[in-house]
C-alpha cells in the first residue's frame, strides 16, 4: 500500500529539508510526498530545489499565501495513495510515528487514524495554556461531533485515500482541523487513535498558530458540525 504525505509549508527554510528527509526515512517503503509551498517569503523555495529530481517528492507552489487549509486542498488533488496524512513542515511531529498509524489502515482495521499528543506517550512537556486550549477545543468538538477523541487539533490525521479525496474541504487556515473532524464524524467509518510523540515549539521558534486561531476554531467547530 502507498502512503501519500501532504506537507503544507510556509516560511520553514530551517526545517523543511529535514522534515522531508525524515518522512522519506520513516520506515514506509511506498511513499508519495506532496509539498505545497504556500508562497513562502523566506528561502523555503531554495531549500526545496534539493528535491527537484526526487521521484518520491512533488512540489506545488501557491502564487499568494492562502493558509494551511488551502494548501491541504491543493495537496488533496495531487494525492494518489491508499492512505493520506498531513505532516507539518516543522519538527514538532516525528514521522517515525507514521508507521504504527499506517498499520491500522494497512491491516484493514481502520479508515482513519488520529495521532494523539495527549494519550499517555512520552513527550516534551507542553505549555500549560497551549495544552489547555487544545483539550478544551477537543472536548467542545467531541460534544458536537459525538466522537471521543483526546486530540482533535492534531496534525497527524491519517485517512484512507478514497475517503480523503471525497471530502469537500473549504477552510483556508487552521479551521481545517475541526472541519476534517466534523466531516469524518458524519461518515460511517472506523476511527482509531494512537499515541504519538510531540516536541512543541514556541512562537520565537516559528510557531504560527495564536490565540486568535483558538477563538476562530470554536466558530469552525460549530460551523462544520451544525451547519
Amino acid at each position: 500500500m502507498k502512503l501519500s504525505v501532504i506537507i503544507p509549508v510556509y516560511n520553514e527554510e530551517k526545517t523543511v529539508s529535514d522534515v522531508i528527509r525524515a518522512v522519506k526515512n520513516c520506515g514506509i517503503a511506498d511513499l508519495e510526498i506532496v509539498v505545497v509551498n504556500d508562497c513562502s517569503s523566506d528561502r523555503t523555495a531554495e531549500a526545496l530545489r534539493e528535491f527537484e529530481s526526487d521521484s518520491q517528492v512533488v512540489v506545488v507552489s501557491h502564487p499568494v499565501n492562502k493558509g494551511k487549509g488551502a494548501a491541504i486542498r491543493t495537496g488533496q488533488a495531487q494525492t494518489t495513495g491508499d492512505a493520506v496524512v498531513i505532516q507539518d513542515a516543522d519538527l514538532e511531529y516525528d514521522p517515525r510515528d507514521l508507521v504504527k498509524m499506517f498499520r491500522f489502515i494497512e491491516s484493514g482495521d481502520a479508515d482513519v487514524v488520529y495521532g494523539s499528543r495527549y494519550s499517555g506517550n512520552e513527550k516534551l512537556v507542553d505549555r500549560y495554556w497551549h495544552y489547555r486550549v487544545n483539550r478544551f477545543l477537543t472536548d467542545f468538538s467531541n460534544v458536537l461531533s459525538n466522537l471521543n477523541l483526546t486530540d482533535m487539533e492534531t496534525c497527524y490525521k491519517m485517512i484512507r485515500g478514497d475517503v480523503f479525496r471525497s471530502l469537500k474541504l473549504t477552510a483556508d487556515r487552521f479551521g481545517i482541523e475541526p472541519e476534517l473532524t466534523a466531516k469524518l464524524a458524519d461518515l460511517d467509518i472506523r476511527i482509531y487513535e494512537v499515541p504519538i510523540s510531540y516536541r512543541p515549539r514556541k512562537a520565537d521558534g516559528g510557531k504560527k498558530i495564536g490565540w486568535r486561531d483558538g477563538l476562530a476554531a470554536m466558530w469552525f467547530i460549530v460551523k462544520y458540525n451544525w451547519f
